[in-house]
Protein backbone atom coordinates (compact mmCIF):
# COMPACT_ATOMS: atom_id res chain seq x y z
CA UNK A 1 0.00 0.00 0.00
CA UNK A 2 1.31 3.42 -0.94
CA UNK A 3 1.22 6.27 1.49
CA UNK A 4 1.01 9.88 0.36
CA UNK A 5 3.63 12.35 1.42
CA UNK A 6 0.87 14.88 1.92
CA UNK A 7 -2.62 13.80 3.08
CA UNK A 8 -5.63 14.56 0.93
CA UNK A 9 -7.94 16.98 2.72
CA UNK A 10 -11.65 16.57 2.06
CA UNK A 11 -13.70 19.75 1.91
CA UNK A 12 -17.43 20.32 1.80
CA UNK A 13 -19.39 22.72 -0.35
CA UNK A 14 -22.07 25.19 0.64
CA UNK A 15 -24.08 27.00 -1.98
CA UNK A 16 -24.66 30.72 -1.53
CA UNK A 17 -27.60 31.74 -3.67
CA UNK A 18 -28.51 35.18 -4.91
CA UNK A 19 -31.99 35.62 -6.32
CA UNK A 20 -31.80 37.58 -9.56
CA UNK A 21 -35.51 38.29 -9.94
CA UNK A 22 -35.36 36.90 -13.48
CA UNK A 23 -38.19 34.57 -14.44
CA UNK A 24 -39.48 32.66 -17.45
CA UNK A 25 -43.11 31.60 -17.86
CA UNK A 26 -42.65 29.68 -21.10
CA UNK A 27 -40.02 28.36 -23.49
CA UNK A 28 -39.76 31.63 -25.42
CA UNK A 29 -39.05 33.61 -22.26
CA UNK A 30 -36.51 31.00 -21.15
CA UNK A 31 -34.72 31.44 -24.47
CA UNK A 32 -34.46 35.20 -23.92
CA UNK A 33 -33.49 34.91 -20.24
CA UNK A 34 -30.72 32.40 -21.02
CA UNK A 35 -29.13 34.94 -23.31
CA UNK A 36 -29.22 37.63 -20.64
CA UNK A 37 -28.44 35.67 -17.46
CA UNK A 38 -24.99 35.90 -15.88
CA UNK A 39 -22.69 32.93 -16.46
CA UNK A 40 -22.90 32.13 -12.73
CA UNK A 41 -26.63 31.55 -13.13
CA UNK A 42 -26.02 29.07 -15.96
CA UNK A 43 -23.50 27.33 -13.68
CA UNK A 44 -26.00 27.22 -10.81
CA UNK A 45 -28.77 25.68 -12.91
CA UNK A 46 -26.53 23.07 -14.58
CA UNK A 47 -23.47 22.13 -12.49
CA UNK A 48 -25.16 23.15 -9.22
CA UNK A 49 -27.96 20.68 -9.95
CA UNK A 50 -25.56 17.88 -8.93
CA UNK A 51 -25.28 19.34 -5.43
CA UNK A 52 -29.02 19.82 -4.94
CA UNK A 53 -30.31 16.57 -6.52
CA UNK A 54 -29.21 12.97 -6.55
CA UNK A 55 -28.76 11.56 -10.04
CA UNK A 56 -30.58 8.32 -9.24
CA UNK A 57 -33.65 10.09 -7.82
CA UNK A 58 -34.38 12.44 -10.71
CA UNK A 59 -34.81 12.04 -14.45
CA UNK A 60 -33.49 15.51 -15.14
CA UNK A 61 -29.89 16.54 -15.54
CA UNK A 62 -30.37 20.23 -14.78
CA UNK A 63 -32.88 22.77 -13.51
CA UNK A 64 -33.92 23.77 -17.04
CA UNK A 65 -35.00 20.22 -17.95
CA UNK A 66 -36.80 19.82 -14.63
CA UNK A 67 -38.67 23.10 -15.16
CA UNK A 68 -39.65 22.19 -18.73
CA UNK A 69 -41.09 18.87 -17.58
CA UNK A 70 -42.74 19.81 -14.30
CA UNK A 71 -43.76 23.44 -14.74
CA UNK A 72 -44.77 23.71 -18.39
CA UNK A 73 -45.38 20.05 -19.15
CA UNK A 74 -43.15 19.99 -22.23
CA UNK A 75 -41.64 16.50 -22.13
CA UNK A 76 -39.99 16.79 -25.53
CA UNK A 77 -38.04 19.87 -24.48
CA UNK A 78 -37.29 18.37 -21.07
CA UNK A 79 -35.76 15.31 -22.69
CA UNK A 80 -33.58 17.41 -24.99
CA UNK A 81 -32.36 19.55 -22.07
CA UNK A 82 -31.87 16.60 -19.73
CA UNK A 83 -29.17 14.98 -21.86
CA UNK A 84 -26.97 18.07 -21.96
CA UNK A 85 -23.65 17.21 -20.32
CA UNK A 86 -22.31 20.46 -18.87
CA UNK A 87 -18.83 18.94 -18.59
CA UNK A 88 -18.65 18.61 -22.39
CA UNK A 89 -18.24 22.36 -22.88
CA UNK A 90 -14.99 24.27 -22.50
CA UNK A 91 -16.69 27.34 -21.02
CA UNK A 92 -20.03 28.45 -19.62
CA UNK A 93 -20.70 30.61 -22.68
CA UNK A 94 -20.42 27.53 -24.91
CA UNK A 95 -22.87 25.70 -22.62
CA UNK A 96 -25.22 28.71 -22.76
CA UNK A 97 -25.04 28.73 -26.58
CA UNK A 98 -25.90 25.04 -26.70
CA UNK A 99 -28.92 25.51 -24.41
CA UNK A 100 -30.07 28.47 -26.52
CA UNK A 101 -29.71 26.39 -29.69
CA UNK A 102 -31.84 23.61 -28.19
CA UNK A 103 -34.57 26.11 -27.32
CA UNK A 104 -34.41 27.79 -30.73
CA UNK A 105 -34.71 24.45 -32.53
CA UNK A 106 -37.54 23.39 -30.26
CA UNK A 107 -39.47 26.62 -30.72
CA UNK A 108 -38.91 26.65 -34.48
CA UNK A 109 -40.86 23.41 -34.71
CA UNK A 110 -43.73 24.82 -32.67
CA UNK A 111 -44.38 28.08 -34.48
CA UNK A 112 -46.96 26.54 -36.81
CA UNK A 113 -50.05 27.59 -34.79
CA UNK A 114 -50.61 31.25 -33.97
CA UNK A 115 -51.57 32.19 -30.40
CA UNK A 116 -54.87 33.58 -31.67
CA UNK A 117 -55.79 30.07 -32.87
CA UNK A 118 -54.89 28.65 -29.47
CA UNK A 119 -57.15 31.27 -27.92
CA UNK A 120 -60.04 30.64 -30.31
CA UNK A 121 -60.01 26.86 -30.10
CA UNK A 122 -59.40 26.51 -26.37
CA UNK A 123 -60.71 29.56 -24.53
CA UNK A 124 -63.39 31.02 -26.73
CA UNK A 125 -64.92 27.64 -27.56
CA UNK A 126 -65.38 27.02 -23.84
CA UNK A 127 -66.66 30.49 -23.10
CA UNK A 128 -69.19 30.50 -25.93
CA UNK A 129 -70.32 26.91 -25.50
CA UNK A 130 -68.40 25.52 -28.44
CA UNK A 131 -69.52 28.13 -30.91
CA UNK A 132 -66.48 27.29 -33.03
CA UNK A 133 -65.03 23.83 -33.58
CA UNK A 134 -62.48 23.18 -30.84
CA UNK A 135 -59.33 21.11 -30.92
CA UNK A 136 -60.75 18.47 -28.59
CA UNK A 137 -63.89 18.02 -30.65
CA UNK A 138 -61.82 17.61 -33.82
CA UNK A 139 -59.47 15.09 -32.17
CA UNK A 140 -62.42 13.06 -30.96
CA UNK A 141 -64.54 13.17 -34.12
CA UNK A 142 -62.09 13.43 -37.02
CA UNK A 143 -59.14 11.42 -35.67
CA UNK A 144 -60.88 9.09 -33.21
CA UNK A 145 -58.53 10.04 -30.37
CA UNK A 146 -60.91 10.41 -27.40
CA UNK A 147 -58.19 10.09 -24.73
CA UNK A 148 -56.15 12.87 -26.31
CA UNK A 149 -59.29 14.97 -26.75
CA UNK A 150 -60.06 14.57 -23.05
CA UNK A 151 -56.57 15.74 -22.11
CA UNK A 152 -57.03 18.80 -24.32
CA UNK A 153 -60.34 19.59 -22.61
CA UNK A 154 -58.74 19.42 -19.16
CA UNK A 155 -56.10 22.07 -19.89
CA UNK A 156 -56.87 25.07 -17.72
CA UNK A 157 -55.85 28.29 -19.50
CA UNK A 158 -56.62 30.40 -16.45
CA UNK A 159 -53.62 32.24 -14.93
CA UNK A 160 -51.16 31.16 -17.62
CA UNK A 161 -50.01 32.25 -21.05
CA UNK A 162 -51.21 31.09 -24.45
CA UNK A 163 -47.64 29.95 -25.15
CA UNK A 164 -47.76 27.66 -22.12
CA UNK A 165 -51.15 26.31 -23.22
CA UNK A 166 -49.66 25.61 -26.66
CA UNK A 167 -46.65 23.87 -25.09
CA UNK A 168 -48.87 21.70 -22.93
CA UNK A 169 -51.10 20.70 -25.88
CA UNK A 170 -48.06 19.90 -28.03
CA UNK A 171 -46.64 17.87 -25.16
CA UNK A 172 -49.82 15.79 -25.09
CA UNK A 173 -49.51 15.19 -28.83
CA UNK A 174 -45.85 14.16 -28.43
CA UNK A 175 -46.77 11.68 -25.68
CA UNK A 176 -49.59 10.23 -27.77
CA UNK A 177 -47.28 9.77 -30.75
CA UNK A 178 -44.62 8.16 -28.55
CA UNK A 179 -47.17 5.73 -27.16
CA UNK A 180 -48.14 4.74 -30.69
CA UNK A 181 -51.75 5.84 -30.43
CA UNK A 182 -51.50 8.41 -33.16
Amino acid sequence: MRQAAKPFTFSGCVELRQTLDVHALDERELLHRLGEAPAESIFFHTFGYFLRHRAFTTAYGNDFARWAALEIGDRALAERLAVVDPFAFPALDALREHLVTILQDHLRGRENVDESAIYLHTIETRARERRAEGFAEWLRDALDLPALAERFERVDPYLTTLERVRARLLGFIDETLEEGRG
